[in-house]
């Protein structure tokens, strides 16, 4: 504390000063001219030129620094990367911090799940903080991997790295009072711990309930009235833009001067093809300036709000006093970082790491083995119909909401037969943690696969296997590779497997580098335009979501076919 003391005193030189750049004073929202100070990882001056002296000057005339963006809640684990990876593909887009919740980690293995995505983080660059996973299971209705209570969760509460309570998506249990989900609020709340909810089609007297439990966050907002009623509320919103939910647009225009510092980005799920492209955080401020957002005021929810929100002291602006966390960027309307700054240390460079890559994680036995699935049959994906008349599932892209729709659907000798031509195929969740052998199967409209099949082991939030497919015969062939590859990704057509990739840990990540890794997602892609000419939505990251029962309208688990808004299970045959 001296040392930097001395040096915002001018009594010793500090490390590097950037000059003649624009500033983003996101407190003010203004555009600043002066010069960059930094000194031991702070910046210790915004100074007119030349009144300080270092041993490194920089000049950046006709560019911009901003604070260095934050992801205010990703899932690490829909990058498909472990840790470490991640790291090294989303700070060459400037985005220096990330809040992230691993309860699909945590949903495969437990505490052993938080213990690795905990240790995967001590040498990266980046600033990573977790959120405890509020619901492993995700309900009491399908099974998971793993249960963790409050008691397990009181482990990792005083970890340097846990901010708070990770989405709260079980809300019949937050508003019915129950004890279990009552610990693990009082758990955080006791800590002095941000909680953050999941409002996905709440009401607002639902929310009224979130708010008496000390809920302060919804990342699950698709319109602008809901956001301005969280808002209303007291909440803070943040507007999403990942990879299947792209909420951005819809909710903008909620957004004002007045109420704009209860809005923050995130990304929640995005796919790694798309964070090497496009980055996270970056690519929402560009879009928000696109559709008219002043870029001051994008800047501002990209970093000011989102550390104030999450309680990050010194971060979220350039300013004296605050993290040397910055990016110089030279287009405002692209938002492409020239260089990064964290800690005072530059990082990237023209989209490139300048540290060293990490060594492997180090992963245990258990998480690299968490593939159970029982010895299936064509048999197990027979749906018995006596009628034709359907509850359907009917997707809608670039949305994790769905539809139920009724539809006369073809059935043969008794049987449900999947048809292209109406878009009306076989979804099948089968258990895959505990040798439970618990399996369900229903129709799904919208995929629009022509032929084959498509499985994986990434269904939120349970992660059991999920396969979609125009007939029984790929289906079988899809997860039996799941099996063989313990987990990942996997295309089949015409009884043989077009592309895959295996995720080892848990069934969600690979141990690969993230450029071998593209590679093999990039192959994938292609497969898919095999059986799917016409793509145009992200189909796995779909696909992923449609286990997902906390989500309206209707989804499907290993127990079964789930109205959400009835919070119930159904049946698939309608028979009345």
């Amino acid at each position: 504390m001296k040392r930097i003391i001395d040096k915002s005193q001018k009594r010793e030189k500090a490390d590097f000063i950037i000059q003649h750049a624009q500033i983003a004073d996101v407190f003010n929202l203004r555009w600043r001219q002066g010069d960059v100070v930094v000194a031991d990882g702070k910046i210790i001056a915004i100074s007119e030129p030349g009144e300080f002296e270092a041993d490194e000057i920089i000049d950046a005339s006709g560019k911009y620094i901003v604070p260095g963006f934050i992801d205010a809640h990703i899932h690490i684990e829909s990058s498909m990367l472990a840790p470490k990876q991640f790291n090294r593909i989303i700070l060459p887009h400037g985005v220096t911090a990330v809040v992230t919740d691993p309860h699909e980690i945590a949903n495969v293995a437990g505490k052993a799940g938080l213990e690795f995505m905990l240790r995967d983080i001590e040498d990266v660059e980046m600033d990573i903080y977790y959120m405890l996973p509020s619901s492993v299971p995700g309900t009491s209705f399908e099974n998971a991997g793993a249960v963790l209570t409050a008691k397990d969760l009181a482990e990792f509460v005083h970890h340097g790295s846990v901010l708070g309570l990770a989405e709260v998506m079980d809300f019949p249990a937050v508003l019915n009072g129950e004890e279990g989900m009552l610990s693990k609020l009082k758990l955080a709340q006791d800590a002095g711990m941000i909680i953050d909810g999941h409002g996905a089609g709440l009401t607002s007297a639902q929310i009224r309930g979130y708010r008496a439990a000390g809920i302060a966050t919804d990342h699950e907002c698709v319109t602008a009235e809901e956001a301005l009623d969280r808002v209303e509320q007291g909440m803070y919103v943040l507007i999403r833009e990942g990879s299947a939910a792209k909420n951005l647009k819809a909710i903008l225009p909620a957004v004002t001067v007045a109420n704009a510092r209860r809005f923050a980005f995130c990304t929640d799920d995005k796919h790694l093809d798309e964070l090497m492209e496009q980055g996270s955080i970056n690519y929402a401020v560009a879009l928000a300036i696109e559709e008219g957002m002043d870029p001051l005021l994008a800047i501002q929810l990209a970093s000011l709000n989102a550390a104030e929100c999450y309680r990050l002291n010194n971060k979220g602006a350039v300013a004296t006093g605050y993290d040397a966390d910055f990016l110089l960027v030279d287009n405002l309307q692209t938002m492409k970082a020239l260089a990064v700054w964290k800690d005072g240390k530059k990082v990237a460079e023209h989209g490139i790491m300048l540290t060293p890559a990490p060594e492997k994680s180090v992963i245990e036995m258990s998480i690299l083995y968490s593939m159970h699935l029982p010895k299936l049959s064509k048999d197990d994906f027979s749906l018995p119909f006596k009628g034709n008349r359907a509850n359907v599932m009917q997707i809608v892209p670039n949305q994790l909401i769905t539809k139920r729709i009724e539809a006369n659907v073809d059935v043969v000798d008794g049987e449900f037969m999947p048809c292209t031509k109406k878009d009306l195929l076989k979804l099948a969740v089968v258990e895959r943690h505990h040798h439970l052998g618990t399996k369900a199967v229903a129709i799904v409209q919208g995929i629009g696969i022509q032929s084959g099949a498509v499985a994986t082991t990434i269904a939120h939030d349970s992660h059991n296997a999920i396969v979609v497919g125009t007939n029984d015969e790929d289906m079988l062939v899809a997860l039996n590779a799941l099996q063989e590859m313990q987990g990942g990704l996997v295309i089949v057509n015409e009884g043989e497997i077009i592309a895959s990739l295996i995720l080892p840990i848990g069934g969600l990540m690979t141990d690969c580098s993230a450029e071998e890794a593209k590679m093999e997602l990039q192959k994938l892609h292609d497969a898919l335009h095999i059986i799917h000419p016409t793509l145009d939505y992200h189909l796995f990251l779909t696909l992923s979501f449609l286990a997902l029962p906390v989500i309206p309208d209707i989804k499907l688990t290993d127990t079964g076919l789930f109205d959400v808004t009835a919070f119930k299970h159904i049946p698939v045959e309608i028979t009345d």
